[in-house]
């Protein structure tokens, strides 16, 4: 049987024969506001009613009801509008709620153009079935997995940060809450429990965190069971979280609690955990046929624990609505969702890539004009330093350098990471920056790479420009989900509403003598080329990468992207290109106002035989094979595409114009590599003569071995005679 109908049928009957589920009475909570919440829990299980019907009509797509978690509406009218909540896929009931807390808002509408796709969602624009709205703090969710806690966590620290240093475009007030919700399988997820743990970490320093996690305890997870007891035993008694519980079925005790709950948040400024209890009701999604791996009287137990008939109880004993006034509201309001959903099901949707595509690149913002850090601002932070700018210099100092400049210039720069601070990070790149701007503006995070991202995303919602730190780039697997399902989505599902720009350095790629083997060498980038949206710059030389990275942080401030700026650790120290002492990979620093603009490639020399493009430790190894090319008559030049997504094609084409051949030099693995992409694009521009280096499908060794798995300078000086050979 549809169990949908059956819920509903047992509603009637059961209101209209007065036959309601015992329980504790409506207490103090005042009649009006449950009526209020009782009309967001009609409205939201109307709307799940609504979108079945739609789903069978092939009118309405993939959905997951809210039925059973009904109790959120006492969640939502316990907290403020101004409270930003990142919600758990099954809480319309609170979205509804809360939309009653604002003027104007019609939330019944809203949710039904989301049933049906319509491009006309004001949250998604038709992209997506999702809770949000801009208009009420709700920042849409697509994740089945609470990935969204770690970002919850960072926005929560936002507010006390914003505080001490206001950005800009500061977005929530100074005595906001952060609300976050999850089911009980999700509590479980590693994602989930770095965030539980990271809340709790930065609780436990006295650091304010105001945040309210809200677990719905429905006891089920898709098809496996929760332990019983399982979600109290874990959280009640955490350090630096204070537990609240209650019965998510009765309206009254929930708002009760949850006010308790939101009130210590609010004046202790520490993080809480909401537990509620909940039913389960239609399965999981509305293709889910529950009885396939549930008993018939556990589906009926839960059913019969409707938490409409718990509020039509406390409504009569509230003397708010009578049984019968109670079940006129259900209907009126079914009537409701049966109108609108005819009008919604007519209205315009996404046609074209282009339509579905328009979200992927944030909107440009306004921002304050700036003219740069003033020289005694300067002087003050770098003192002797300033006297050895123009002495040449290795990449890493000169990173650094730019880091200084730039969080001079830009008071809403906030560098994270772990070791970032007093130790300067493992390379010595941050050295230095936390003495000049503090502890608040360069935080020495826990570590937990979910949580270092997460601490991004969220100082992104709410105004910063954050420049997380992953210190090699193996680790960032640990933490990938939060670029690829996040920050990198938020822009699409929002309809470029929502936004986290960030500029992510990641310490990556190989060539370090004899050290780490694969963790710390790992020359992969392929879990980043195909995140739409995101850019990845990866600089070569010491100028190039303060001048890119001024335009990395430009392009999150202004345009609000997410910039990965992926740095060569092997070429943090160079210093020399062809002999001992040579000097040749040492550079001046760039005065602060110059920048390497996205897609602008560097070329060195002007050579016709064969144009070497490359990027990173490539770029050196190509330079050096360019003299014995040259000192062997072969004429050659260097492309440096410093922009690896997306590929500046155009730039590429126009540099290799009047070379015979191109040779691709990739220090990335074969498969996956830029070079595939790279051949690709050379191959449909006419070009004829194509080859390419790059490291073998392998992991990198330790010890003298490092590097024979990568391409050498001699392997790309042969590969180019070879080359050019073949068109002799």
């Amino acid at each position: 049987m549809d169990r949908a109908e059956v819920v509903h049928e047992n509603f009637q009957r059961r209101v209209a024969g007065g036959d309601l589920p015992e329980g504790p009475g409506p207490g103090e909570v005042a009649p009006d506001l449950l009526t209020e919440m009782f009309r967001a829990q009609c409205l939201s299980r109307q709307l799940d009613r609504t979108s079945r019907r739609m789903q069978k009509a092939g009118q309405g797509y993939y959905t997951i009801g809210s039925s059973g978690h009904e109790g959120m509406a006492a969640v939502a009218a316990a907290m403020r509008p101004t409270d930003m909540a990142f919600l758990h896929y099954r809480d319309a009931a609170f979205q509804i709620a809360r939309a009653g807390q604002v003027p104007g808002q019609t939330p019944a509408w809203d949710i039904l153009l989301s049933f049906a796709a319509s491009s006309e969602d004001p949250i998604s624009g038709g992209r997506h079935k999702v809770l949000g709205s801009a208009a009420l703090n709700i920042p849409p969710q697509t994740s089945t997995i609470a990935s969204h806690l770690p970002k919850a966590v960072g926005a929560a620290y936002s507010i006390g940060l914003a505080k001490r240093a206001a950005p800009e475009h500061v977005r929530l007030p100074g005595d906001a809450i952060v609300m976050c919700s999850f089911g009980d399988a999700s509590a479980n997820h590693s994602t989930a429990q770095g965030a539980f743990n990271s809340a709790a970490w930065t609780s436990f320093q006295s650091v304010p965190l105001p945040l309210l996690f809200v677990c719905e305890d429905n006891g089920i997870g898709i098809s496996t069971p929760t332990p019983q007891g399982w979600i109290a035993a874990n959280f009640a008694h955490r350090p630096g979280v204070k537990y609240f519980a209650c019965d998510g079925l009765n309206l009254a005790e929930t708002f009760r609690v949850s006010q308790a709950a939101a009130e210590y948040v609010r004046s202790h400024r520490k993080p809480a955990f909401l537990h509620l209890r909940m039913v389960r009701l239609y399965g999981h999604a509305g293709s889910d046929v529950e009885a396939s791996y549930r008993d018939k009287a556990a589906i009926e137990a839960d059913e019969a624990n409707d938490p409409l008939l718990h509020s039509v109880r406390l409504l009569r004993d509230a003397g708010a609505l009578t049984p019968g006034n109670a079940l006129a509201l259900y209907y009126e309001i079914g009537e409701e969702c049966a109108r609108l959903a005819e009008k919604a099901v007519k209205r315009p949707r996404l046609e074209s890539a282009a339509d579905v595509m328009a979200s992927l690149i944030p909107p440009r913002r306004d921002c304050a004009p700036t003219n740069g850090p003033s020289e005694s601002a300067r002087a003050a932070v770098f003192g002797s330093d300033l006297r050895t700018m123009t002495d040449p210099q290795p990449m890493a100092r000169l990173i650094g350098w730019a880091l200084s400049d730039l969080m001079l210039e830009h008071s809403e720069i906030v560098v994270a990471g772990e070791d970032v601070g007093r130790k300067g990070g493992v390379y010595g790149v941050t050295q230095k920056l936390q003495a000049r701007f503090g502890r608040d503006r360069v935080i020495d995070t826990l570590l937990d790479e979910q949580s270092i991202l997460g601490l991004a995303i969220g100082l992104g919602h709410n105004g910063f420009v954050p420049i997380p730190e992953i210190q090699f780039l193996a680790y960032l697997h640990n933490a990938e989900d939060q670029l690829r399902g996040e920050a990198a989505t938020l822009s699409f599902f929002s309809n470029r509403q929502y936004t986290n720009p960030m500029v992510l350095r990641i310490a990556g790629l190989g060539y370090q003598k004899g050290f780490g083997g694969h963790f710390h060498n790992d020359n992969s980038l392929a879990v980043l080329r195909d995140i739409p949206g995101i850019i990845i710059a990866c600089p070569s030389r010491g100028d190039d990468a303060a001048m890119m990275l001024r335009e990395a942080v430009r392009l999150a401030r202004d345009e609000q992207r997410v910039v990965v700026f992926v740095e060569p650790i092997a070429l943090y120290p160079m210093r020399d290109l062809h002999e001992d002492g040579d000097a040749g990979w040492m550079c001046p620093y760039p005065a602060p106002d110059r920048r390497i603009a996205l897609g602008e490639v560097g070329v060195s020399s002007d050579g016709t035989d064969v144009a070497i493009v490359t990027y990173g430790n490539g770029r050196f190894l190509s330079e050096q094979a360019a003299r014995r090319l040259r000192d062997g008559g072969v004429s050659c030049r260097v492309i440096d595409m410093r922009w690896l997504a997306p590929l500046p094609e155009a730039a590429l084409i126009e540099a290799t114009q009047g070379c015979e051949a191109v040779l691709i030099v990739d220090e990335c693995r074969q498969t996956g590599s830029q070079s595939e992409g790279l051949m690709a694009l050379f191959h449909e521009a006419g070009r004829g003569r194509l080859a390419r280096v790059t490291a073998q499908d392998s992991f990198i060794a330790t010890g003298p071995a490092y590097a024979t798995t990568l391409p050498s300078a001699e392997g790309i000086a042969r590969a180019a005679r070879e080359l050019c050979k073949r068109g002799a």
